[in-house]
């Protein structure tokens, strides 16, 4: 049995993420950076597809910590475990990357003597490559292609785990540490790496250090400022520092639905996030990461608008190939793991206002702009012009036929307004009024076409009568006013897709397969759309009833505060990849809405 995706903790050095379960076992762990492969990949499968155990040891199957936490205002975890004869604490946190990916795992006793064990399965290449094993006096090696890991045990001398496994055994007596630390390497390097010289209490103290000077920059001074602060850390922690990138998700597969097929990779930069992204860090304060995303984001679309995509690597690159990976069982028997992410080639017309409109918004923050956005705006309205009429696969990414999705038609409705406000405030008005026409003929005709008189709402597509989560996003963005009685009319159909008090995505039909992306099985209720109808009560003068539905949503975050993509509200779990961005940064913008 896989442990359940909320008993996962996050840990991080702003290139890649590890992924740390109550057992004390690090499940899941790419190197060197978040699209990299797997090595530790048990998360998906078994412990033969690779883990790191750190934990006393115990006849119990699957021991878990007595209690958790991170440090206040940082990302450095710790795990207090209780035994018949002893305490200890272990200590587990990847320092910020300054040249190789390292993890530490430091082992503190607290009282009396605990024996610990330490299992270190490696399997590379997603959780399939054994390596060669090479143990050393002070470190042992492991090898496999192009990648190697070096782990530091300070001396400890390895028991028998047979020819793929390290183990080691160590007692820890109250008052003394005991530092575990895992570098990875090219496999060419034939020396220790430089991280493995540095000692395991300098860099814990540089490491929390780090977190809590970058913390104090949070501007949020709110009645949740602890969720939003780790929101914050949480979002950081997903950002690919070379590029100034955030991922979706640290991890791939996790289900929608347990068993089932709804089983995506999220370890890549969806353009749909980038307007909402530049928002809540700019509110919260962090102008360095705003920008740093804008960089990316405008190095990702440059070159020709016909060939915009919706999501791209971390380092910008387009060619994000689907795979599936038969070896590995899935989470709960959830298949097919998938690797890449073939929304890559999907025509989305929502884009081109995701990207203009967080233009707009880097333009008035003051933001620096080079030289060529303005003619990135044109050629992207050139395209438009040509292009949004026609159908496409939606914001959700549906693999089903494409339709005249609402939802894209109002971004197509944003690209133009944000287009011509650019153009207002940096004197290029050319085009005004062709855009201007433009906006207006998009605006009548998603009224007229995308309306239902007798539900009393505006619907997921044209001629359609489901109701889409996408349409509370109507008066954020400025399509309709809130006061107007057809954005209060969908705020109130919007209760068609609650359960248990939290909001879905689209309703699924009567054969359990959405009819919209023909998918078989069910979904969880979609985190960021219960914190979009908070945002849309509260715009529509509901403001006791938002703040019920934010609430709900702080109560079903982890015992770290971390959201995953979905909520189970029969089973009361989290689904989907975890830690979700998108999440995260639909909490932080709803707790700044609701404190103002």
């Amino acid at each position: 049995m896989n442990a359940p995706i909320e008993d996962y903790a996050l840990i991080s050095d702003l290139e890649t993420a590890a992924m740390v379960g109550r057992d004390g076992s690090i499940d899941w762990l790419c190197l060197p950076r978040f699209d990299s492969p797997a090595c530790l990949a048990a998360m998906l499968g078994t412990e033969d597809n690779g883990f790191w155990r750190v934990a006393p040891v115990s006849r119990a199957v699957r021991a878990t910590c007595a209690r958790r936490a991170y440090r206040p205002d940082t990302l450095v975890l710790e795990s207090r475990w209780e035994t018949p004869t002893g305490a200890v604490r272990v200590i587990d946190f990847m320092p910020p990357r300054s040249q190789l990916p390292c993890v530490v795992r430091m082992v503190e006793g607290l009282s009396g003597s605990v024996t610990m064990r330490s299992e270190l399965r490696l399997r590379f290449h997603q959780g399939r490559v054994v390596p060669w094993i090479q143990p050393g006096e002070a470190c042992t090696v492991a090898v496999a292609g192009p990648d190697a890991v070096w782990l530091n045990t300070e001396g400890l001398e390895a028991r028998p785990g047979g020819e793929t496994s390290t183990v080691h055994e160590f007692t820890v007596p109250a008052g003394r540490r005991t530092t575990l630390t895992f570098v990875w390497a090219p496999s060419y390097v034939p020396e220790p790496p430089a991280p493995l010289s540095v000692p395991a209490e300098t860099v814990l103290k540089e490491t929390a250090d780090f977190w809590r000077r970058w913390t104090a920059q949070c501007r949020y001074q709110g009645p949740w400022r602890d969720a939003v602060v780790r929101s914050m850390i949480t979002l950081k922690a997903l950002t690919y520092a070379p590029t100034g990138g955030i991922v979706a998700a640290p991890t791939t597969s996790l289900p929608g639905c347990i068993g089932g097929e709804r089983n995506w990779d999220h370890r890549f930069c969806w353009l749909r996030d980038s307007a909402l992204t530049l928002s809540c860090l700019l509110r919260g304060g962090y102008r360095d990461e705003a920008t740093a995303w804008l960089g990316w984001l405008l190095r990702a679309v440059a070159g020709d608008p016909a060939q915009l995509q919706n999501v791209y690597g971390v380092g910008g690159q387009r060619l994000l190939r689907e795979t599936e990976a038969p070896w590995l069982p899935g989470y709960e028997g959830s298949r097919p793991v998938r690797f890449g992410n073939s929304a890559m080639s999907q025509f989305q017309l929502d884009v081109y206002g995701d990207v203009l409109d967080a233009l707009l918004l880097s333009l008035r923050a003051g933001i620096p702009m080079p030289r060529q956005v303005w003619s990135l705006v044109e050629a992207m309205m050139g395209q438009l012009r040509l292009h949004w009429r026609e159908p496409d696969q939606g914001l959700w990414q549906v693999r089903g036929p494409a339709r005249q999705f609402v939802h894209s038609k109002v971004m197509a409705w944003v690209a133009a307004d944000r287009a011509l406000r650019m153009g207002e405030l940096l004197g290029r008005n050319g085009s005004s009024d062709v855009w201007r026409a433009l906006r207006d003929e998009m605006h009548r005709e998603v009224c007229r076409e995308g309306w239902d008189a007798g539900r009393g709402s505006f619907v997921q597509s044209y001629g359609s009568r489901a109701l889409d989560a996408s349409a509370l996003l109507i008066p954020r963005l400025g399509f309709l006013p809130a006061g107007d009685e057809r954005v209060r009319g969908t705020v109130r159909a919007m209760r068609e897709l609650t359960d248990g008090g939290f909001v879905r995505r689209y309703a699924p039909n009567g054969r359990g397969v959405h009819g919209v992306d023909g998918m078989p099985g069910s979904e969880g209720a979609f985190v960021a759309c219960s914190l979009w109808y908070a945002d849309a009560l509260a715009a529509t003068g509901h403001r006791e009833e938002a703040t019920e539905v934010f609430e709900r949503v702080l109560d079903i975050r982890t015992d770290l505060g971390l959201l995953s993509e979905q909520w189970d509200p029969g089973a009361g779990r989290q689904l989907g990849n975890a830690p979700q961005a998108f999440s995260h940064i639909a909490l932080v913008e709803t707790a700044f809405l609701l404190s103002e």
